[in-house]
């Protein structure tokens, strides 16, 4: 099954300048990223940036770096340049792998594309994770995701979601909590950020007008669920560990 990978990779990052390019054992984090990439037999790998630097880069390891405007307001425009630029077709399958997740486990990237392959319902499919600790369930920096009996995504949410009512109507978040893992426990999954789309449908969704929903919770992907859109999802084979946002994870990483 065919698939593309485009990278996005963005000098500018208010959190962490010039993440892309920080060394790991040796390597920059994108090089990384890409060789991840290039390990799940995809057609190609292009990394999208609008930073030259990271584009001398790129190249200067042997992968594609496509230039992109600096003006757009989400990794999903910048994709769209890219499907443009590389004139698609409509139904190619582009997995899009954040720039910042240099050890992303390579089966999930395969995963995800043949998950939409598999599903011509959807337009996007995305992977998830069993939430095992309370802490992670209260946390709304890990979205949550609830799905139908066909995998199809309901809703994703910052908040603990579903909300499981007998046990927070007792006023505790821990007796909510307490018993995740147990056989009793109501399954609740964390939403793993890699998505696969087709090419048509990434230069349609930048046309769809924002919603509220997308704007209270600020999550992207509600607006594709808002305008009547499937997006399936599905367990990861691994559950990747976490992406890297600021200097302080890159040194828990390095240790």
């Amino acid at each position: 099954m065919a698939f593309i990978v485009i990278i996005p990779a963005r000098y500018g990052s208010t959190r962490f300048e010039g993440k892309p390019l920080a060394n790991i054992d040796g390597k920059p984090m994108v090089q990384h990223v890409v060789e991840r990439a290039l390990s799940a037999e995809p057609s190609a790998v292009y990394v999208a940036t609008d930073d030259q630097r990271i584009g001398d880069v790129v190249r200067s390891f042997g992968a594609e770096a496509i230039m992109t405007s600096p003006d757009h307001q989400s990794g999903t425009e910048r994709l769209a340049e890219v499907v443009d630029i590389l004139n698609l077709s409509a139904d190619t399958i582009v997995v899009n792998v954040q720039g910042d997740e240099p050890h992303i486990p390579v089966e999930i990237i395969a995963q995800v594309a043949n998950n939409l392959a598999e599903n011509p319902d959807a337009v996007m499919s995305t992977l998830a994770c069993k939430i095992t600790t309370a802490e992670e369930l209260m946390n709304p920096n890990a979205v949550k995701v609830v799905m139908d009996k066909q995998g199809m995504a309901l809703y994703f949410s910052r908040a603990p979601l579903p909300y499981v009512r007998d046990d927070f109507m007792q006023g505790s978040t821990t007796k909510a909590t307490s018993d995740i893992g147990s056989p009793l426990a109501h399954e609740h999954y964390r939403h793993i950020g890699v998505y696969a789309y087709r090419a048509g449908f990434i230069k349609e969704y930048i046309g769809l007008a924002p919603s509220a929903l997308e704007q209270v919770e600020s999550l992207e992907q509600l607006r594709v669920l808002y305008h009547g859109f499937k997006i399936h999802v599905a367990e990861a084979l691994s559950t990747p560990p976490p992406g890297i946002d600021t200097p302080e994870d890159l040194a828990n990483l390095l240790g």
